[in-house]
């Protein structure tokens, strides 16, 4: 049932009792009878439903009204709007002002806070004129736009300022890509119920997310004690193993996402990576709404468990999201995220070996070798460089900072892995045994040196061409050395 807009409703009242009369007119004479027979009825209130009765002439009014509208008499029955609507003439050009002003300092104040502070504002500066009542304040904060926004649990600085400003300034519209696989969101969340850990400690749990932006699928969720790197590595190659590459990869701008592994790895597989703008959380509002679905429904079935292990919360969410959330209908889609998703269409790509996903998120940096027993400095610890890349001054190297077990010597120049480095034996070396050295392919070996120097023959030559003496003095010993 359509609600009808303000003052339509009493517009169409006055046209069901004038109607008969626009219909049907009276004969000459017998408009006043009419008129009478219609004031004598009783009428419902259009929005309470309490009984009625008009006057004749207010009644003879509206038959004239509808008679000179023309094509639409309902639209010339309702009330007349005041000329002074919206202006709120009791509010002087100051206190106007004043107001602005004082929701500028804060913005976090109700409406009724705002109301008591301006009592004491107008009693100490008169001149601002009377303050008119609450209701009136409240209108004129809803005719400016002056919302009441969330007090920041920290102190303001100078981005989350920026943000606030340009949240202000710009439209938030909602966006959805064409294709499947065509934007991940990712995110991590807090949850609401703390995890029992080996260590027998109460422990906060971070849910990692990954959402395809299209059908809402849940490609992968998983429990950490972490937010990290590591965890996202591991947890968004899981996600590309279930349901292939993403063209791309929504996220906010924490540590885990800005990562020297985290970007090196999104290169490496062609993800174009797009961070949402500092403050700005409703850029990802999707993931948003999937934190509301994780409280409200899955953490609220886990609220009988006393003891939530780390393993159990992670096999109820599993279980969870594969046969609940992907399996549900969507209220906005009209269908569940999984048809959707398989629905597509599809640009995602084919999921790499786990052995390639796992060497895709690394660093890559470069370190000064140590010639004097060739090894280099990865994270505090040593590493032995191959003897025939001992001539080299510095060494590319690609690792991951969690796992060290793994490190690799690379062509800065075409990526290509020319060997792993390991962790130096200190134990071993002690034994006294030793490898022969790897010769080196770009120089030959140094042999014995035989003759002048070609340079110094050269010089010599050109010096017994100008026909001058030697520009020295000779010693006596020297004269008489054969």
């Amino acid at each position: 049932m359509d609600k009808p807009a303000p003052g339509i409703d009493w517009a169409r009242l006055r046209f069901a009792i004038v109607g008969s009369l626009l219909a049907a007119p009276p004969a000459t004479g017998e408009l006043g009878t009419a008129l009478d027979r219609l004031a004598a009825q009783t009428w419902r209130h259009p929005r309470t439903g309490e009984p009625l009765r008009f006057a004749r002439s207010t009644i003879e009014r509206w038959l004239y009204t509808a008679r000179s509208a023309g094509q639409d008499p309902v639209v010339a029955l309702r009330s007349r709007v005041r000329k002074d609507a919206g202006s709120q003439p009791s509010l002087s050009l100051a206190l106007r002002e004043a107001i602005r002003a004082q929701w500028q300092a804060h913005p976090g104040w109700t409406v009724q806070l705002h109301f008591d502070n301006l009592k004491a504002v107008v009693a100490a500066q008169p001149a601002l004129g009377p303050l008119p009542s609450y209701p009136t304040i409240r209108r004129f904060f809803r005719a400016q736009g002056l919302c009441r926004t969330r007090r920041k649990a920290r102190a303001p600085t100078a981005g989350s300022l920026r943000a606030e400003q340009r949240l202000a300034s710009f439209e938030v519209r909602s966006f959805e890509v064409e294709h499947v696989n065509g934007l991940w969101h990712c995110d991590y969340h807090t949850g609401s119920r703390k995890v029992l850990s080996s260590h027998g400690e109460w422990v906060p749990a971070y849910l990692l997310g990954v959402l395809d932006d299209r059908s809402r699928l849940a490609t992968h969720v998983q429990w950490y004690l972490a937010e990290s790197a590591e965890t996202f590595a591991h947890g968004f190659a899981q996600a590309i193993q279930k349901r292939g590459l993403p063209r791309a990869l929504m996220t906010d701008q924490g540590g885990p996402m800005l990562a020297a592994e985290t970007q090196r790895g999104l290169r490496d597989l062609g993800i174009l990576h797009e961070p949402t703008l500092p403050y700005s959380p409703h850029q990802n509002a999707k993931q948003e709404v999937f934190w509301a679905s994780v409280e409200g429904r899955l953490l609220a079935m886990l609220e009988g468990v006393s003891e939530l292990t780390l393993a159990l919360l992670n096999e109820a969410t599993q279980a969870w999201v594969e046969l609940d959330y992907n399996q549900k209908g969507h209220a906005e889609l009209g269908e569940s995220p999984l048809a959707r998703f398989l629905r597509g269409p599809d640009v995602g790509r084919a999921s790499p070996s786990s052995e390639a996903l796992r060497r895709a998120f690394r660093l890559e940096t470069s370190r000064a070798q140590r010639k004097s027993d060739g090894t280099v400095s990865i994270e505090g610890r040593r590493f032995e460089v191959p003897s025939r890349f001992r001539h080299l001054d510095r060494l590319w190297v690609r690792y991951a900072r969690w796992d060290l077990g793994h490190v690799d010597l690379v062509d800065p120049r075409t990526g290509t892995v020319l060997g792993p480095l390991h962790p130096i034996d200190k134990a071993g070396n002690a034994e006294g045994r030793r490898r022969r050295l790897d010769p080196v392919m770009t120089a030959p070996a140094p042999g014995t040196p035989s003759g002048m120097a070609p340079l110094l023959r050269q010089l010599l030559q050109e010096y017994a061409t100008t026909g001058l003496p030697p520009a020295y003095i000779p010693t006596p010993i020297e004269e008489v050395t054969p």
